[in-house]
């Protein structure tokens, strides 16, 4: 196991591998269908405290059994198929869907095939509840038990889920265990998830009342600490409405999302302080404005002002 945040191992026997996964996943029953060395087993894990980020494989078929006690386990598909058997029902995945396995449900994967990986989240059921509410603005709502990916919301966001990986390897994990790093990122992945799970709804237009103010105690916020790493649940705690809803106001009176928005000021910030030559580096003053993937903001950049940051910087100097 490699644990992100903590430390590493490799796996001597099938019972280490089970006792890996049960401490840092789930408790299960686990039993090898078939032969191959429990050394090919991989698990690497990000912990954010409510929920975890967990990529795992196996060096053997295995089958696993398990009630997912008080919390749901998403398995995104990335090769080949599986089969996931929830109570009495059965479902197959293939790449760019995920198997949703409900909290206290009994459930089994009858043969996870040999080096087949599987990126999962788990997701505490109280935290869930909390963000369901949020989102959705106290309504009831259930996750599917398959979730298509292959859509653009869905791909964007099994993108952050493997972003958050990269980060982790590249920063050792350290990141992650700020509690306010953590507690954003978790808030993003989840819901993101939901939006991306849960069928666009038939929300009107903002109140006519209402349709101003949320936008604007959002963007003056967001204007006042571009930097900070905003999540969805906070803006929307901001503005007074749930998630959906300020993410349809958005949409329907800037153009763009909410973090699209936070990325967009940044971006405006980054241009003003390499123009008038303020910082080092690109790389100081894109940190200084909240900015973790220098690659993806690099060709933002260069599609808003026409050419790379380092040539900004270079002719401002």
């Amino acid at each position: 196991m490699k644990h992100l945040l903590e430390s590493a191992s490799t796996f001597e026997d099938w019972e280490g591998v089970h006792s890996a996964v049960a401490n840092a996943y789930f408790p299960h029953d686990m039993r090898p269908r078939s032969r191959g060395p429990a050394s090919h087993s991989g698990l690497e894990i990000v912990d954010l405290s409510v929920c975890r980020l967990a990529h795992m494989r196996f060096g053997a078929t295995v089958d696993i059994v398990t009630d997912h006690p008080d919390a749901t386990a998403i398995n995104i598909q990335l090769e080949g198929s599986m089969e996931s058997r929830v109570g009495s029902e059965s479902f197959t995945t293939t790449p760019g869907e995920a198997m949703v396995f409900p909290a206290d449900t009994p459930a089994r994967l009858p043969a996870w095939p040999a080096d087949r990986a599987v990126l999962g989240l788990r997701i505490d059921s109280d935290y869930l509840s909390r963000e369901v509410e949020r989102v959705f603005g106290g309504k009831h709502v259930q996750l599917p038990r398959v979730i298509d990916l292959r859509g653009p919301d869905g791909a964007a966001w099994l993108t952050l889920a493997r972003t958050t990986f990269d980060n982790a390897r590249q920063a050792g994990g350290s990141l992650y265990t700020r509690d306010q790093v953590a507690q954003s990122v978790a808030s993003m992945l989840v819901t993101g998830l939901l939006l991306t799970a849960v069928p666009e709804e038939d929300f009107s237009a903002c109140p006519t009342g209402l349709r101003p103010r949320p936008i604007r105690r959002v963007m003056d916020a967001i204007e006042l600490d571009p930097a900070r790493a905003w999540a969805p649940a906070e803006l929307a705690e901001i503005a007074g409405v749930s998630v959906r809803r300020l993410q349809q106001c958005f949409r329907e009176n800037v153009g763009t999302t909410p973090l699209g928005h936070v990325h967009q000021v940044r971006l405006e910030r980054v241009h003003d302080d390499l123009v008038h030559g303020r910082g080092q580096s690109v790389t100081d003053v894109a940190l200084r404005w909240g900015v973790s993937h220098l690659g993806r903001f690099a060709a933002a950049y260069r599609q808003s002002y026409g050419e790379l940051p380092s040539r900004t910087l270079a002719r401002c100097a």
